[in-house]
């Protein structure tokens, strides 16, 4: 993941002192607390600075990733992607939104709590394409014609109203057919524009349903039904062109081994992060069942891995799993998907255990270590 450095706030000097109160922020990017505190408690765009008493406090990169976040609301992007762009700005980004300061609304305020509860955002006219992601290229100038990855995003942001209404109809038939990925299609960006979206909109409902409807398992079965038979598909196409197959030992020798929190359900991130190293042609298993700390490190002791990854859906998970395996095997690169800053501060303090804030990001960094 591109690494950042503080920016500073936008609209004049740094403070010398602590970070910036909630009210002083929502003042400066002219959005009512509430906003802030939402976006906080929905996406991670919260206050990373403690003072002394306990106190959150704004940082002024946390200043620039908000504006980079309302600018885009602004702009017409949904807030869930709105925000992923913003936590994974990168340093010109970010020091471009402090340049700019906090956008005008076009009329009434768009970044109040109704706005932000649109379910319907994606399908605005005049959307404005996502900024460039850590490892992409630069955002295409107004005018130019759109990059692969922004013709994807834009259509399977189109999809995802529709993915919703199928889960909260219990239609199963037509969320297998809609979250289907081509068979040249990129599992990375079906995640980031198409299922994540998806699935925390899902997530926010509030339903009445019946025994045995659960809208998060229709989009569930779905989602892992397609990257069953995407995975599935691309290995065969790996045998018929003379490559080995997945088990042969000569691709196991450089494999990933992907965790999830102890006592937590493996995450549907963990499946489409194993996919989308699949199609990068390396090779990633997922670790189910029960992983104490004695039999992941019996399984890090048998595979070999070439890195680790703890993929979690919590808000602080237990990281016993990563502190013992790094005592044991101090040279393997473990990486840690974690959004809160608050949550990244138990991670051992060496420059092989990584936390990486977002899908993007852990996907970059892991094909960094085992060789994009």
């Amino acid at each position: 993941m591109t690494p950042s450095r503080p920016a500073q706030d936008a609209g004049g000097s740094r403070p010398s002192g602590p970070g910036l109160a909630v009210a002083a922020v929502a003042r400066r990017l002219g959005v009512a607390p509430a906003t802030l505190r939402t976006w906080d408690r929905r996406y991670g765009l919260g206050p990373s600075d403690r003072t002394a008493g306990s106190h959150r406090r704004y940082t002024p990169e946390d200043v620039a990733r908000l504006l980079v976040m309302r600018r885009l609301t602004l702009e017409g992007v949904a807030p869930v992607d709105a925000a992923q762009a913003a936590l994974e700005a990168d340093v010109d980004e970010l020091e471009e939104a402090r340049r700019s300061g906090p956008p005008s609304p076009p009329g009434e305020d768009a970044s109040t709590e109704s706005a932000e509860e649109s379910p319907d955002d994606a399908g605005r006219a005049g959307r404005a394409h996502l900024r460039a992601l850590p490892g992409g290229g630069q955002s295409a100038p107004r005018g130019a014609g759109q990059s692969n990855g922004s013709a994807h995003a834009q259509q399977a942001s189109g999809k995802v109203s529709a993915v919703v209404d199928a889960a909260l109809s219990y239609d199963q038939a037509r969320c297998d057919d809609l979250v289907r990925i081509p068979p040249n299609g990129d599992p990375a960006a079906w995640w980031a524009h198409l299922m994540e979206p998806a699935w925390s909109r899902v997530a926010e409902r509030t339903v009445l349903a019946g025994p045995g409807a659960v809208p998060e398992i229709v989009l569930a079965t779905a989602a892992l039904q397609a990257l069953r038979s995407f995975t599935d598909a691309f290995e065969q196409q790996v045998v018929q062109n003379g490559g080995p197959p997945a088990n042969h030992p000569s691709r196991m020798r450089n494999i990933v081994l992907i965790f999830a929190a102890p006592d937590e359900t493996v995450p549907l991130s963990a499946h489409a992060l194993a996919a989308a190293l699949t199609a990068k042609g390396k090779t990633a298993r997922i670790v189910t069942g029960p992983a104490s700390i004695r039999r992941s490190l019996e399984l890090v002791t048998m595979v070999r891995p070439a890195a680790l990854v703890l993929a979690t859906g919590q808000r602080r998970p237990d990281l016993d799993v990563v502190h013992a395996v790094h005592e044991g095997f101090a040279e393997l690169p473990i990486f840690v998907g974690l959004r809160r800053d608050d949550a990244a501060s138990e991670l051992p303090l060496t420059p092989q255990v990584q936390r990486v804030r977002s899908f993007t990001g852990l996907l970059h960094e892991v094909l960094a270590v085992v060789g994009a």
